[in-house]
């Protein structure tokens, strides 16, 4: 039966395997010590709400994608790009969270009946925690059958 432990443990096994991931966590952001350098890149998973619609339930998921944006000590002389890779993770983590959104759109996940439903939205994040962090916050829902009976 697919239910919220399936689909968090789904989402986190998936983004595991990803190369450009180091550490997956869930729940409450700021539960997560985000001081240690150690743990980065990292997914975090927050399921926003769940629906029961007859036969499936709709889980309302948002996924933050980041990583350390590492400064260089040297001038400033890029001013399109400045002295740090903040496009580099922001373009990284992007491709994390895109390659997981067609792993449920198209790929193993979706035959496995773990499908999105519409587009999710993405919004750039960077300084938003204690370190220098950038990356992405994906929003989207994911269908799974609703297996319950009544009996």
């Amino acid at each position: 039966m697919a239910n919220y432990y399936t689909v968090l443990d789904t989402l986190k096994t998936n983004l595991e395997n990803d190369p450009f991931v180091n550490t997956v966590t869930q729940g409450d952001i700021f539960g997560v010590d985000l001081a240690k350098q150690t743990i980065f890149p990292l997914v975090h998973i927050i399921v926003n709400n769940a629906t029961f619609e007859s036969n499936i339930i709709r889980f309302n998921v948002s996924l933050m994608a980041m990583d350390i944006v590492n400064k260089s000590k040297d001038e400033d002389t890029d001013i399109f790009n400045g002295n740090d890779n903040e496009v580099y993770v922001l373009n990284t983590m992007l491709s994390v969270l895109n390659r997981l959104y067609e792993e449920l759109r198209r790929g193993d996940l979706f035959t496995d009946a773990f499908q999105v439903d519409g587009n999710p939205t993405l919004e750039a994040f960077a300084e938003r925690f204690e370190n220098y962090l950038a990356g992405w916050t994906m929003t989207f829902d994911i269908l799974v059958p609703n297996e319950m009976t009544v009996c």
